[in-house]
């Protein structure tokens, strides 16, 4: 772990951030807990907006769904813990997009709040096939996620 934190922290002074920084991110986890679909989201009031997606032709940059009024968005966004969803069940108790997710393949969650001053700026969030992650995944990418900080806050002001 503190070989990925120093991988990312010098990362965060190359150019072309926030990308940059995104990608390699996205790769950190890959090898840490892996996934299937990587993507970013920043809270704008209610709603949430993708800063970045590694498959963005189902999930494209910019789309937004609204989760603040949900149970997810109370437990991720209100409450700022992360949430681990399990399976299909988890799911589709969280996201009203859950249909698009399964087919995918996918059927586990991991969303890691990223969180500064006490406000979560986004969420940072892994899946993968069902029963895949368990929570000492969520305690590694919860250990890296202060690293995205800069970028959340450059691509959301």
């Amino acid at each position: 772990m503190t070989d990925d934190f120093a991988i990312l922290s010098a990362v965060i002074k190359e150019p072309g951030q926030p990308l940059t920084l995104f990608r390699a991110f996205e790769a950190v986890t890959q090898r840490l807990v892996g996934h299937q679909h990587f993507t970013l989201l920043y809270v704008d009031g209610p709603d949430v907006a993708r800063i970045y997606s590694s498959r963005p032709a189902e999930y494209p940059v910019s789309g937004r769904k609204t989760m603040g009024p949900t149970p997810w968005g109370k437990h991720v966004l209100e409450g700022r813990k992360s949430f681990l969803g399990k399976d299909l069940a988890d799911i589709r108790w969280a996201f009203s997009d859950h249909k698009l997710i399964e087919r995918m393949g996918l059927g586990s969650v991991i969303n890691v709040p990223a969180v500064y001053n006490g406000t979560v700026l986004g969420t940072i969030n892994l899946l993968a096939p069902e029963h895949h992650y368990r929570e000492e995944h969520v305690a590694q990418v919860e250990q890296l996620a202060p690293v995205l900080l800069p970028a959340f806050l450059t691509a959301c002001g």
